[in-house]
């Protein structure tokens, strides 16, 4: 089993990339949103793509999750001053994208419309990001001008059902979603079972609000596979979680705040995203794989078809594809490396995360990972409404 503490007191880490959970309210807007998309989208953006300004602008906007990028710190140079140096473009900055949902519910209109949002690139999840390009809502990439994107992505990140070139989309991070134990209370916790029938975990057991973590993890459970299910695959995993709820052995749905209460001791086990436990640096809080397989996830970069400033966008793109800046960024952030040679360059950076699988995981360790379906918007507000009914 790949258990994975958290890293020694005092070293410079990031908080999770999915920060901040929704309420009841801006969950349902949440749903809302996504059926909204189906009826923008297929092409509906067709010619609204903005003329590039980049040539006599300096500048750029960027929206991203909070704490998903190091910060200059006394003598230490973070990755984002060092573009501003080295491109002499001025970055904005924004760590504004607290929830996919929210957040696209926050810029449909302009999208739809085909009016500017403000931003030159945002950074969303794989399953968002498939629904704004299918919407035609992204620039394609000029590959001339990413020449590192395509030079230096990982293998397990190329060719993705839904933008198999990356002509679309560039990985900022990728993360996992497993079980976390708090050691000092139990014992390990190795299945998805235990979690939901375990008479020891009780009450004291949290799941996430987000749908594709959760439900996927029950149907790897069952034997189902996350990436090509049925909907009776779905309805038998909605059953086994809806009978644990009720049995109480579900203590509540959550966002990452799971983490506070697991440390406390509020809860004893729960489904967590592999950030969290090394960002709470306490040495009796576990993550690990469950034994039928965890979720994989990324954030990519997007740049909407209002982007003003496209060419200075895929410098960043770019830059942020350099071996050494992707590992400096790792190096800060804990989460898996999009960045072939990172890996290698980390050597010099911090020897103690070279083989740490949470940022540099080898294949034995992909094994054991697994996608979520791609859904079309009728079946995905279908899903979120059965989910909303169990979850409350």
């Amino acid at each position: 089993m790949d258990e994975v503490m958290p890293p020694e007191e005092g070293q410079k880490r990031g908080i999770s990339r999915r920060g901040l959970i929704l309420g009841g309210a801006a969950g349902a807007a949440g749903i809302a949103a996504i059926a909204y998309l189906g009826t923008r989208g297929g092409g509906g953006t067709a010619g609204c793509v903005t003329t590039d300004l980049s040539s006599t602008e300096a500048r750029l906007a960027i929206s991203n999750w909070p704490e998903y990028i190091d910060e200059d710190d006394g003598d230490y140079l973070s990755t984002l001053s060092q573009f501003q140096e080295q491109t002499g473009i001025q970055v904005s900055y924004t760590p504004d994208v607290n929830d996919n949902s929210e957040f696209f519910a926050r810029v449909r209109n302009q999208l739809g419309a085909c009016q500017p949002t403000g931003r030159d690139m945002f950074m969303l999840t794989d399953w968002m990001a498939a629904r704004m390009i299918d919407a035609g809502w992204i620039q394609q990439l000029d590959k001339a001008n990413v020449p590192n994107l395509d030079a230096n992505l990982i293998s397990s990140l190329q060719g993705v059902g839904w933008d198999p070139n990356r002509d679309y989309s560039a990985p900022w991070q990728s993360g996992f979603t497993g079980i976390a134990y708090n050691k000092s209370l139990v014992g390990e916790v190795r299945t998805m079972d235990e979690l939901l029938t375990r008479s020891d975990l009780k009450g004291k057991v949290t799941m996430l609000t987000e749908m594709r973590d959760t439900m996927g993890l029950l149907m790897l459970s069952n034997g189902a596979d996350p990436a090509n299910f049925s909907d009776d695959d779905w309805g038998a995993a909605l059953e086994k979680l809806s009978k644990a709820r009720a049995d109480g052995q579900i203590r509540a749905f959550t966002g990452n705040e799971y983490i506070n209460d697991l440390a406390a001791g509020n809860i004893a086990a729960c489904v967590a995203w592999s950030g969290d436990v090394a960002a709470a640096e306490d040495e009796n809080l576990v993550f690990l794989p469950p034994d039928e397989g965890m979720m994989i996830w990324s954030d990519n970069m997007l740049i909407p078809v209002q982007g003003m400033h496209k060419a200075n966008a895929e410098k960043w793109i770019d830059f942020y594809y350099d071996p050494k800046i992707a590992a400096q960024l790792a190096a800060y952030v804990w989460y898996v490396c999009p960045v072939e040679g990172a890996r290698e360059e980390m050597e010099s950076i911090d020897p103690s995360l070279v083989d740490n699988p949470l940022i540099f995981p080898t294949d034995e360790y992909l094994a054991q990972t697994n996608g979520f379906m791609s859904l079309d918007e009728a079946k995905a507000s279908g899903y979120e409404r059965d989910f909303a009914d169990v979850t409350g």
